[in-house]
């Protein structure tokens, strides 16, 4: 290996099937929704296709595409791989992947009892009629008709495949979906030769298999993708999902191991792991599969792996022959450049906040990377015509993007930021004990602006008269927001605190705490609290079904189970109303009053933008821009998205 990186395992080649794979990264499969409503494939989902060959990655598979795009569907914007129309847009895909080097693979899935009534036209299919929590109820159990058709056609869309030029499928059985749902003795209560014992219940996902390469030969590889346990109890564990993977090896060239199940609301959030989970967090299930003699295919592992460091240990330890990452390689497409060129601290790390993936009517946007998902829209974007001199107030998260684009851009930037560091408010949001990857992302911010080439000047206050002084063409003001203190009695008692304060420890709290607000950094904050064994209880006027409702379903759904762990008290529909000497006095929808005792009390109101200097500013310069917090007070998403796209402005 060459001396100028350290990861010989992840840039080792590898034999999958008849295929060689240029080393060891695979781009997990993810959805995106960027083909058309129908399923088409879009330019942007092409370039979407571009953009991960380009990556290095040594494979790329498409995430869940359904079989059956009619009743088996369980997102918009999948892309259609149903009818042979579609092959020659499909050619486009494949094409795309070759250009650059990266095979390609595409995740074949069919949700059974998972498929949302409202991308249905009949009844959903399944082993047994058990409806998703809380969800659809209109399930029939499948007959021997609905095996046929549902075996050939897994056996037309694999062929299909082969003839666009795709160098492998993967056959869903993760996750809860139709194959899983089989394999589960909780899920599948048939009493026929394919329900019960550990092997009936195999016997129709082996069939399907040994269907599919009778049709197909080896003329295109076979994966499948495998949760390595289901973690809901009475579902599949991994002694079971080791001994199916043996059976299924006989038709299948490799094996992606993840866990959980994405169609059970409360296991969903460990099939696409939120911050609030440990790196690396599968990799004791493919270690398992790995550890036995037995199974001889390779065998992938995918879940929060952000780091190639991360992805050389579990492959030089034998955990797992190949890694799988995706959110990282979306956040920064240049993480395997950087690291074959020995320089990893240039990579901007993923922040794990799954704005990539927010809602199933959604296409695919990244927090920190703007570009992702508009490669087809953006990708001509060079320098500016004329370069200008930019001024921007505030080293926050906009500024900090504002700053660096302008300059890719060929702009003469200054950026004025009134403290001692670059960073803004992610200071004080990173301290929390799980916000290590938000940690590393600020290093990342403030190292990659300082090193971008504008002329940075820190401790320097700005107000319209010096923002005049340096002659600018353009002003961005990226003056962040300010937290909401309502005009509430009491609110200025010792006691009462405010989440910032909380959070970066500049202030301490007794044993006994009140929460007011149960917007994402009030639970955030809670939550914490509780962690380190303070008796907390968070009240939110709102109703239940709009906690953290500023986050994406995967983390907020464990968000919420998380503070039901640690014995957090939620209150809804109450408002406070005044904080006393006795506690904090809150107000139902009754206009019944309840006295909350406790030693601390924590405000969560929210934040509002700062628009000060901007609408100064707007009276003296044509051409002046307010960006991030400080045009809408909300998420890292808004912040770098706002600061990029005005930056294309100028």
């Amino acid at each position: 290996m060459p001396k100028f990186n350290d990861f010989e395992h992840v840039f080792q080649p590898i034999k999958v099937g008849n295929l060689t794979l240029r080393n060891r990264i695979q781009f997990a499969p993810m959805v995106s929704s960027l083909s058309t409503s129908t399923g088409a494939v879009s330019e942007d989902i092409r370039a979407f296709i571009e953009m991960q060959a380009k990556t290095g990655v040594s494979l790329i598979t498409i995430g869940a595409t359904p079989v059956d795009h009619i009743n088996a569907v369980d997102y918009f914007g999948a892309v259609d791989v149903t009818s042979d129309d579609n092959i020659v847009d499909l050619l486009r895909l494949s094409e795309s992947a070759h250009r650059y080097g990266a095979l390609l693979s595409v995740e074949l899935v069919h949700a059974g009892r998972g498929a949302p009534r409202r991308f249905r036209t009949d009844e959903a299919i399944a082993p047994s009629p058990i409806p998703v929590a809380g969800g659809d109820t209109h399930i029939r159990a499948m007959n021997y008709e609905d095996f046929e058709r549902v075996k050939n056609t897994y056996c037309d869309v694999v062929e299909r495949l082969h003839t666009a030029d795709f160098d492998m499928a993967m056959i869903h059985m993760a996750h809860g979906n139709l194959f899983a749902q089989f394999l589960s003795p909780l899920f599948n209560k048939r009493t026929d030769h394919y329900g019960g014992s550990f092997e009936n219940r195999c016997r129709y996902p082996l069939e399907v298999l040994h269907a599919i390469r009778e049709r197909v030969g080896d003329k295109i590889a076979l994966d499948i993708r495998i949760s390595g346990d289901e973690l809901i109890e009475g579902g599949m564990g991994i002694e079971e999902t080791i001994e199916f993977i043996k059976l299924a090896q006989e038709y299948i060239d490799t094996v992606h191991v993840s866990q959980g199940l994405i169609v059970e609301p409360k296991w969903m959030p460990y099939t696409m792991p939120a911050v609030y989970l440990p790196h690396c967090h599968n990799v004791k299930w493919s270690a398992a599969v790995k550890a036995d003699p037995d199974v001889h295919i390779p065998v992938t592992v995918v879940g929060s792996i952000t780091r190639i460091e991360e992805a050389e240990e579990i492959i030089a330890s034998g955990k797992a022959d190949m890694v799988a990452m995706c959110r990282q390689l979306m956040a920064e497409p240049e993480t395997i450049h950087n690291a074959w060129r020995g320089h990893t601290e240039l990579s901007r790390p993923c922040l794990r906040c799954h704005q990539c993936a927010p809602a199933r009517i959604c296409h695919m946007r990244c927090a920190t990377n703007p570009f992702l998902g508009r490669e087809a829209e953006l990708g001509n974007i060079g320098p500016a015509r004329k370069s200008k001199r930019c001024v921007v107030i505030g080293g926050g998260i906009a500024g900090c993007m504002a700053a660096k684009t302008l300059v890719d851009r060929g702009h003469d930037v200054i950026l004025l930021e009134k403290g001692p560091e670059l960073g803004g408010m992610l200071h004080n949001i990173s301290k929390l004990s799980f916000k290590g990857d938000m940690r590393a992302h600020l290093d990342w911010l403030i190292r990659s602006t300082h090193d971008c080439g504008a002329d940075i000047r820190l401790n320097a206050d700005a107000d319209v008269e010096s923002i005049l002084a340096l002659e600018p063409d353009i002003v961005y003001v990226a003056t962040g927001s300010k937290p909401i203190e309502p005009s509430i009695p009491g609110i200025d008692k010792d006691y009462v605190k405010g989440v910032i304060d909380v959070d970066s420890e500049k202030v301490e709290t007794g044993e006994s705490v009140v929460v007011c607000g149960a917007g994402l950094s009030g639970l955030e904050c809670a939550l914490q609290l509780a962690m380190d064994g303070k008796q907390v209880t968070v009240v939110e006027q709102k109703p239940m079904d709009e906690f953290a409702i500023d986050a994406s379903p995967p983390p907020r759904v464990m968000l919420l189970q998380l503070l039901e762990d640690h014995g957090v008290k939620l209150i809804a529909d109450h408002k406070v109303v005044a904080f006393t000497d006795e506690g904090v006095d809150i107000e139902s929808r009754n206009w019944e009053h309840t006295i909350l005792p406790c030693d601390t009390a924590v405000t969560a109101f929210g934040m509002k933008a700062d628009r000060t200097l901007y609408d100064a500013l707007r009276e003296e310069i044509p051409d002046v821009y307010v960006i991030g917090d400080a045009e809408r007070a909300g998420a890292i998403k808004h912040a770098n998205h706002s600061a990029f796209d005005y930056a294309l402005l100028a």
